[in-house]
């Protein structure tokens, strides 16, 4: 029985470059969570000690070298204490990458979605009437609808510009749209602990930056204070758009043919895309 050895290092080779792949898009992912949190100035502060624990090492500072090994092995305990918050946001941003599959859309369901949409937040717009709306995408939606009042009503203009009028009972919150349904009103979104949003944005733009980091969902907010149009979506804020931007991007997310089922999960696109045992 002979052994193709040469077989067998190019399969090595490729196992050893999935490996690296999966590594750098875990260290991606972890960087994007925390960028904007106190936890960056922690990933810092972790490179000095290690810089200084390999300077240590070299030059033979005995004394050193056990103060760093003191303070990198208790630094983990204190890590996980002080940094909770940051590890449980990241954690569930994790499990949420999941195999859930996106629902398929038509194009006439998605125009009308997008179409009733543009007709309540211009109304609101230009009479300054806050609103926040948040359209469920591959992830689910339901921790945070749970927090509010149930409508399970067809999205229409006249029905969301009704829950948003001031001194309602409804108007607070976010309104949540599930399988073109607007399945709960006055729901609370987590807020972002970013340092990096502007300090002139209120509530409202904060809770809608802090769903988009924790899901893929598409947010719709109409700032009481100015009127201006934004939507916060894949961890970005889209600013003051007009009403061709803002129906242009809910077009291009919302308004798709039939489309196929595809996977979230970044390991399993990897196996997908691979061609095991093809050749040119």
């Amino acid at each position: 029985m002979s052994i193709d050895w040469g077989e067998m290092i190019t399969w090595s080779n490729a196992f050893n470059l999935l490996d690296i792949l999966i590594v750098w898009y875990l260290v991606y992912k972890l960087i994007m969570i925390f960028k904007g949190t106190r936890a960056i100035q922690l990933l810092k502060g972790v490179g000095i000690f290690v810089l200084i624990k390999f300077a240590a090492v070299f030059l033979q500072l005995q004394t050193i070298d056990w103060i760093m090994n003191s303070v990198i092995q208790w630094g983990v305990v204190a890590v996980i204490i002080v940094f909770q918050p940051e590890i449980r946001k990241g954690l569930e941003h994790l499990g949420k990458t999941g195999f859930r599959k996106r629902s398929k859309r038509t194009i006439n369901a998605g125009e009308r979605l997008v179409a009733e949409l543009d007709k309540a937040v211009q109304y609101m717009a230009k009479r300054k009437i806050g609103a926040l709306i948040s359209l469920e995408e591959q992830d689910s939606l339901d921790e945070y609808a749970s927090t509010g009042i149930p409508i399970g009503g067809v999205v229409t203009n006249q029905l969301l510009i009704n829950i948003f009028i001031p001194n309602t009972p409804l108007h607070d919150g976010a309104v949540i749209i599930q399988d073109y349904k607007i399945a709960t009103a006055a729901s609370y979104l987590p807020l972002s602990e970013s340092s990096l949003i502007p300090k002139e944005l209120g509530t409202r733009h904060r809770a809608a930056i802090g769903l988009s980091e924790v899901s893929d969902a598409i947010t719709i907010i109409v700032s009481e204070e100015t009127g201006g149009i934004s939507i916060a979506h894949g961890n970005r804020l889209l600013r003051e758009m007009t009403r061709e931007n803002f129906v242009a991007y809910l077009t291009d997310q919302l308004v798709v043919e039939d489309q196929e089922e595809k996977s979230t999960n970044f390991i399993q696109d990897i196996f997908d895309n691979m061609k095991w045992g093809s050749s040119e």
